[in-house]
């Protein structure tokens, strides 16, 4: 039993601090795409957020022509970053526009500041509800980006 007691203690005061814990199990981020051309990535940073996604992509023929820029001023303020990629099911498969998507801004490296990029789908902006796809086939969609992704990145 008298072992256990600097063990108890020692959890309870780890216990006792759930506030700082809740701190850093809550980081702020924000998306960022090439509708904000103009961002101030110290203020960004000085209101305490800590990592960005930054579009890069979209389908197979769209590339954000703020990314480079907006990726290095994440990156010189600190600000961990990453790639997001705007999914349309219509124009092509997953696999296309992963590979699309590696080629111009969505890749990932293990150098402690790049997060893996990121796929963006939401409802189709420009038509037909789901892109026109059933749920079978979207899902399938989705896995075809994902394991090209993965494939190539290990993420």
């Amino acid at each position: 039993m008298k072992l256990l007691a600097p063990l108890l203690l020692t959890l309870t005061a780890v216990a006792a601090t759930p506030l700082e814990l809740d701190k850093r199990a809550s980081p702020q981020g924000i998306d960022v795409s090439g509708y904000q051309p103009n961002i101030n990535w110290n203020t960004v940073k000085a209101n305490g957020v800590a990592f960005a996604f930054i579009k890069a992509t979209e389908g197979t023929g769209y590339t954000n022509p703020q990314f480079s820029s907006q990726y290095t001023g994440a990156t010189n303020v600190g600000v961990i970053r990453g790639g997001y990629h705007f999914a349309r099911p219509d124009v092509s498969s997953g696999a296309t526009q992963a590979n699309y998507f590696l080629a111009h801004g969505g890749g990932w490296s293990a150098d402690g500041r790049t997060l893996p990029g990121a796929l963006d789908i939401e409802y189709n902006p420009y038509g037909a509800t789901c892109y026109g796809l059933s749920a079978a086939s979207m899902v399938a969609w989705i896995r075809d980006f994902s394991n090209t992704y993965h494939s190539k990145t290990g993420r």
